[in-house]
């Protein structure tokens, strides 16, 4: 998700959502939680970084060096993490990093270009959830005795197969065509309406939109299929 700014609903409404997950398990059993809460964040950060590294470094090769003025084609999780997208998706299971401001007047085929940009940062999720199922792979093929009989392996196992999941919802979540949402920005690209009224009209509501199709859980109803199904299938090359 990319958001060029948090207003005090938003906040609200992440707030609802982090007390839900804490009663869903937070306070049953807290050091359980916030274990489990940790291993996610070393695929949260890569899925966030690489994400947006990709926005930069694609609208920079396409011409727009606007990401490279800003600092932005590089994959140091720090220029590209937005503190409250990253609690979010901690807490929330969805979230955002920092937007990568580009120029589409710098590219010689701005049609085209913007909608690669657009593309750009899903596919390094799809391409991040691929190279972990190779990893994961390679552990089990090396041999698991080590990842099952000790608490560090079981631990790096689960952080494996954590950033595969993550980088799956990130690439799915920015999928829907709802803007601020990659996938609304690929959708207006391929019709043809990018930069019109109606696109900017439609955007300007958008914020409200992304937060009324989450709390009454329309996007858990894609996404929680969408990332099972490609799982079941990372899962049956793993083993």
């Amino acid at each position: 998700m990319r958001r060029s700014n948090i207003d005090i609903s938003f906040i609200v409404i992440i707030v609802i959502l982090a007390m839900s997950s804490l009663r869903s398990g937070g306070f049953s059993n807290p050091t359980e939680w916030l274990m489990d809460k940790i291993l996610l964040l070393p695929g949260i950060v890569i899925g966030l970084s690489f994400h947006e590294f990709g926005h930069a470094a694609v609208a920079y090769k396409l011409g727009d060096n606007t990401p490279k003025l800003q600092g932005r084609v590089t994959l140091n999780p720090m220029a590209h993490i937005d503190w409250m997208g990253l609690a979010a998706l901690f807490f929330c299971g969805f979230g955002w990093g920092q937007p990568v401001q580009i120029n589409p007047f710098n590219f010689k085929h701005r049609r085209r270009d913007e909608l690669f940009v657009a593309l750009a940062g899903v596919v390094m999720n799809l391409l991040l959830a691929a190279a972990f199922v190779v990893i994961a792979k390679i552990v089990v093929m090396a041999g698991s005795n080590w990842i099952m009989n000790t608490t560090l392996g079981m631990g790096v196992w689960q952080i494996i197969l954590y950033a595969i999941q993550i980088n799956l919802v990130l690439m799915i979540f920015n999928l829907i065509p709802c803007p601020p949402l990659d996938g609304f920005n690929i959708i207006a690209n391929i019709v043809g309406f990018a930069g019109s009224e109606t696109y900017w009209r439609i955007y300007r509501y958008g914020s409200w939109i992304l937060v009324l199709i989450i709390i009454t859980g329309i996007t858990g109803m894609v996404i929680s299929p969408c990332v099972q199904f490609l799982m079941n299938i990372a899962w049956q090359f793993i083993i």
